[in-house]
């Protein structure tokens, strides 16, 4: 456990930090944050945004300055319009980055697995439709935008995700953060992802993946089609080459890649097939690539988590620059909620069957996020937290499985919020 709370000592120092303050200014505003004290100092504004707000600004503001007090009677220390103020002069890549500084520290500490030496990363996109009303500010957000994130199954957390125009294809969002993955990563890919570019880009980026390739449409490989039809477990091939508009594109080697295809038969008799270029049989034999693949649901189920439990699609600003602090803000909060859920079993693992309860964690953890990342004594607080957390867990069953219902997505309105 030692380890799960330096990390959480080392974020709160740095977000205190002289080199946070320097990097977090929005760039109209070069002297934002430099004033000593206030009632709304830099640290405070970002713990009130990470602390995962789902109410009215009012009431998340007064109740995490009675978080922070440790009382149970509300606290009116900053209005609305101080917060609107101080989130303006706050970069809309400040929480990003101060995410990208929180998974360097965790993977640094050790406490992300790893599968054959590699580190697993599942890429997914999905649809966002935020409780936006109509209004007149100045650079306002769009009520549909499409979220894509790179995930990390071992430790439950979020790599990195950006928000897109719902023009912008799945593909196009994975190429523009291939930057954000190393020659020791493996990509898990769904069947959106199959494509003679994206193959060769990887190749070129020097990044391992899983991508699953049955389709039956048009966009099927003609290679899959005969890899089925041949009723091998295992083959190497050789993919098409790109077209040279997507080469000019994207800047993809010209040629054919060398893939290599995995069949895989689920419980219920289903086919599936796999494209990786891990080409090595003997140190990554086929059998295991089933078990690896499926690490991928884990993105769907944290995409239902953000979007259900910390509401992801609840903004506190009508402004493109306030939603996504928002949505960077939820990221980093089921970030914490995450380090809090490896913390509380570190020291005592959870018998056979039993997982934590993520919704009570992020209970717990809201209220004392203002003291664990404002004061500097806070270890016996959060120790006290990891265990209410794993006293509170359920029961996992495996190899249950429920069909996805397909159903119209309900609109989230503003005059609709918690309480």
């Amino acid at each position: 456990m030692s380890c799960h709370i330096e990390v959480f000592r080392n974020f709160a120092e740095h977000l205190q930090s002289d080199l946070f303050r320097e990097t977090a200014r929005h760039s109209e505003y070069p002297t934002a944050f430099t004033r000593k004290g206030g009632k709304l100092p830099l640290p405070s504004l970002i713990a009130v945004m990470v602390s995962g707000m789902r109410m009215s600004v009012r009431a998340e503001l007064d109740q995490f300055f009675a978080h922070l007090r440790q009382q149970a009677q509300l606290v009116h220390h900053v209005s609305e319009q101080a917060f609107a103020q101080a989130r303006a002069k706050l970069s809309g890549a400040a929480i990003p980055k101060l995410n990208d500084w929180f998974i360097q520290q965790v993977d640094a500490a050790g406490l992300v697995p790893r599968w054959r030496g590699l580190r697993l990363v599942a890429a997914d996109a999905s649809n966002l439709r935020f409780g936006l009303r109509a209004s007149h500010v100045p650079r306002a957000a769009t009520t549909e935008q499409n979220a894509f994130a790179l995930f990390l199954p071992g430790v439950e957390m979020t790599l990195a995700a950006t928000l897109y125009d719902v023009s912008v294809g799945e593909r196009q969002m994975l190429f523009e953060h291939l930057e954000k993955l190393s020659v020791d990563d493996i990509l898990l890919l769904d069947r959106g992802y199959q494509a003679r570019w994206l193959v060769a880009a990887l190749n070129q980026a020097g990044v391992h993946f899983c991508m699953r390739v049955d389709r039956a449409d048009k966009g099927g490989f003609n290679c899959v089609r005969d890899f089925i039809r041949s009723g091998n477990d295992e083959a190497v091939v050789r993919l098409g080459a790109p077209n040279q508009k997507d080469v000019t594109d994207y800047g993809c080697p010209s040629t054919g890649q060398e893939v290599r295809l995995v069949r895989i038969v689920t419980s219920d008799g289903a086919i599936r097939v796999l494209m990786t270029n891990l080409l090595d049989a003997r140190a990554f034999p086929c059998v295991e690539f089933g078990e690896l693949y499926h690490h991928r649901w884990r993105i769907e189920e944290a995409f239902k988590r953000l979007k259900h439990r910390l509401s992801l699609e609840h903004v506190s600003g009508l402004s493109q620059l306030a939603v996504m602090q928002d949505f960077a803000a939820k990221i980093l909060c089921d970030n914490l909620q995450a380090l809090a859920c490896l913390a509380a079993i570190s020291d005592e693992p959870l018998p056979e069957g039993r997982r934590i309860n993520h919704s009570y964690a992020h209970t717990v953890l809201k209220r004392i996020l203002p003291v664990l990342l404002l004061t500097s004594s806070a270890s016996l607080i959060l120790k006290e937290a990891l265990l209410l957390i794993t006293s509170h867990t359920y029961r996992h069953q495996e190899g249950q499985s429920k069909p996805r219902k397909s159903s119209h997505k309900p609109h989230k309105y503003m005059s609709h919020k918690a309480c």
